[in-house]
């Protein structure tokens, strides 16, 4: 089995590829440059260098989400296209999963944290013993309610993610249990840990077409919030205006 794997759900850009128990190759770049302009000359170096056919894959796993509301856009229109193209299934895989796998068998709990701004990460628990165990399923919570239910939880817990040297203080400091923060080299999210979740996914059935994929937002985007306060601003003004005429 052979699959492709994306990550964009960040600034990190990752491609990799993956065939039955090997990586073959990955290609990771975090830099502030638009996944736009990295991820397909990163698969097409992919591909050159092993000397493969793409159409050789047999599935897309694409980082389904939560993160970057523009990543995500760009990675899941990467995915579609060549889904389409190929004629290949996706694998919608969680993004904090895949984060999580980065640090498989690792003891104690593992909490990848992403900032999501406004005090709040997208973050998920996790565990290792005989097998990847989600504790709890990834969403937006504010960084006291995490560190709440890890003290809850009671166990030593690994840190990684962009979020943590945001958060690395504040958790340090409400956390009642011992914590660690993962190293340069699997803190952040990476393709091949994608395109391995992938695979298992792939081999149970939980596939999608190009055309089905959607990605897994979380919450909506800045521009809609902002939207949406300037609307509920209008229609406060207009009742006042119609109040004070009323009077």
């Amino acid at each position: 089995m052979r699959i492709l794997g994306i990550e964009s759900s960040s600034l990190v850009a990752s491609a990799a590829i993956v065939e039955d128990e090997s990586l073959l190759a990955e290609y990771t770049l975090n830099f502030k440059k638009t996944h736009s302009q990295t991820l397909l000359p990163m698969i097409d170096e992919l591909v050159n260098m092993l000397g493969i056919d793409l159409s050789t894959v047999d599935a897309v796993a694409v980082s389904g989400g939560p993160g970057s509301f523009t990543g995500l856009r760009i990675g899941s229109a990467t995915a579609k296209g060549l889904g389409l193209a190929l004629g290949k299934p996706l694998v919608a895989v969680p993004t904090l999963d895949a984060a999580a796998y980065n640090l498989y068998g690792a003891a104690g709990l593992i909490c990848p944290i992403m900032d999501a701004r406004r005090g709040q990460v997208y973050t998920g628990i996790y565990r290792f013993e005989r097998e990847f165990e989600i504790i709890m399923e990834q969403g937006a919570l504010a960084v006291k309610e995490l560190a709440d239910r890890l003290n809850e939880l009671g166990e030593r817990v690994i840190f990684l993610g962009d979020g943590v040297p945001v958060h690395e203080r504040l958790l340090t400091e409400i956390l009642k249990v011992p914590c660690a923060f993962a190293p340069a080299h699997v803190n952040r999210q990476r393709a091949a840990s994608v395109a391995v979740l992938g695979s298992i996914y792939y081999a149970a059935g939980k596939i999608v077409t190009a055309g089905e994929h959607r990605p897994e937002y979380l919450r909506k985007s800045q521009a809609e919030r902002e939207r949406e306060e300037r609307e509920a601003k209008e229609r406060e003004s207009v009742h006042l205006e119609a109040g004070e005429e009323f009077i």
